[in-house]
């Protein structure tokens, strides 16, 4: 099948429109350079281009975006999901696949954990399972040569165009699925259509026509796409981010930085007013000559802010730090002073906080169930395990926590057991992994040994001390 280029080039409607946006977000979660390119910074009436691009170098990005997905994904990944692959734990590819999900040394925790990453940026990502169509004429023929289905995660700016269509159950498929896969040297495209009963792989130059250079069949019959929703929006097949607002928030930070730097200079660096006919220049040491008879309203002088107006926009961007953590409900987590919350606020806000997480969990093991079916028909068995994550996340004030748990102790009761629970929470509170946390549990209730030598013998140990 032939192409013509604007097929190659056209993209869905939702596409166009936004794809401006996760331009806008994926900017604004890399920060730094990309940041600068990007040209966020608003421009002064009558400004010069260098003076533009000087200040555009020196403003700093505080990166809210990047530091609140960091925060999501630390908690939504700190316990590992339980993973029951039923009677496909036999397949014998399955463990390769766990191991090395996308071909390139990447296990499947740390794909689906970039994946995550991605839909909270973009607010969804599109997870492609594909195997290679090499016929091989045994299953060991394929085991011996690494056959197998591998994972590639697409973002939402390189997913140029799809279509979902309506089962007769009233189930949504995708039927259509068009990706630009990468861009070479020469600057030539190549593009990836997928049907139902083929998959076609174009390449792309110079605004010529496209070449169809590889057509083969698709060996599952559907397209083997999943699409990681961040949170469903009223667009099937385009997610919600979590930089909605955020983004817009951290750009007016970034603005009133630039602002500081500017009154920062200015200060510094005060500006000489004078009369073209005086020879004169500014800064430490410097010399300035005028006539001996000068009229005094043409003497020269500095020209500088009086900085009063500093803390105004220090206090404008802590009103906006404020904004962020309240749109994402981590205030009490990303919060840089000693505040005085309510308890039930601080209850109010981990709440909210994890039931945004829950909505991500839930998403992801709805996307990899879908992976695993996918991958079973690639392998010609059955998916009947299920993909478990977390219902619930440890979010709690562990200053708070620790603050009760000394007072207490402090209480001084003598009640062995008593102390023992507290102590017990304690090291609930600040230690995550199991294995630590029951060895902990044991040399509190004296079970285990501490360090070389088990209780009695420290205390052996002691005596000895003391005598000698």
């Amino acid at each position: 099948m032939a192409y013509s280029k604007d097929e190659a080039l056209d993209t869905h409607k939702d596409y166009k429109e936004t794809i401006t946006l996760w331009e806008y977000y994926i900017r604004s979660y890399n920060g730094g350079y990309d940041y600068t390119v990007g040209q966020y910074l608003n421009r002064y009436n009558l400004e010069l281009d260098n003076e533009f691009n000087q200040r555009l170098g020196n403003t700093p990005c505080d990166n809210h975006c990047k530091n609140i997905i960091q925060i999501y994904s630390s908690f939504l990944f700190r316990v590992k999901p339980s993973r029951n692959f039923g009677s496909m734990i036999n397949e014998p590819s399955l463990e390769s696949f766990l191991k090395d999900a996308d071909l390139e040394g990447n296990n499947f925790n740390s794909v689906i954990k970039q994946a995550q990453n991605y839909a909270s940026i973009y607010g969804h990502c599109f997870m492609i399972l594909d195997k290679p169509n090499i016929q091989a004429r045994t299953r060991a023929d394929e085991l011996n040569q690494e056959i197998r289905p591998y994972l590639s995660l697409v973002t939402p700016e390189n997913v140029l165009d799809w279509n979902f269509k309506r089962e007769v159950n009233g189930k949504y498929y995708l039927d259509y699925l068009k990706i630009r896969e990468e861009v070479d040297k020469d600057g030539g495209s190549y593009f990836r259509i997928w049907y139902p009963d083929r998959i076609d792989t174009l390449y792309q130059k110079d605004q010529l026509e496209p070449q169809v250079i590889d057509t083969a069949d698709n060996l599952i019959g559907k397209i083997p796409a999943v699409i990681l929703y961040n949170s469903k929006s009223h667009k099937r097949g385009i997610g919600q981010s979590d930089l909605t607002d955020i983004a817009d928030l951290q750009k007016a930070i970034y603005n009133e930085y630039s602002e500081i730097e500017q009154l920062i200079r200015l200060t510094n660096h005060p500006s000489l007013v004078k009369t073209p006919s005086v020879n004169a220049s500014a800064g430490a040491g410097a010399v300035i000559e005028m006539p001996e008879e000068i009229d005094s309203n043409l003497k020269p002088y500095l020209l500088q802010p009086s900085g009063a107006n500093l803390q105004s926009i220090m206090d404008s961007i802590r009103h906006k730090v404020e904004a962020i953590n309240r749109i994402a409900h981590t205030g009490a987590i990303r919060t840089t002073k000693q505040q005085v919350s309510s308890g039930i606020a601080l209850q109010t806000e981990f709440e909210l906080l994890n039931a945004r997480l829950s909505e991500k969990a839930d998403n992801l093991e709805i996307a990899e169930e879908q992976l695993f079916r996918l991958y079973a028909q690639f392998q010609n068995t059955t998916f009947d395990g299920e993909i478990s994550y977390p219902d619930s996340f440890n979010i709690r004030d562990y200053a708070t926590d620790i603050q009760f748990f000394s007072m207490a102790k402090a209480m001084n009761l003598q009640s062995p057991t008593f102390n023992k629970e507290v102590d017990k929470e304690i090291v609930r509170t600040v230690i995550d992994d199991d294995d630590t946390l029951n060895q902990a549990f044991e040399e509190i209730n004296g079970q285990a040994e501490v360090g070389q030598f088990t209780q009695d013998e420290v205390q052996e140990e002691d005596v000895e001390d003391e005598q000698v």
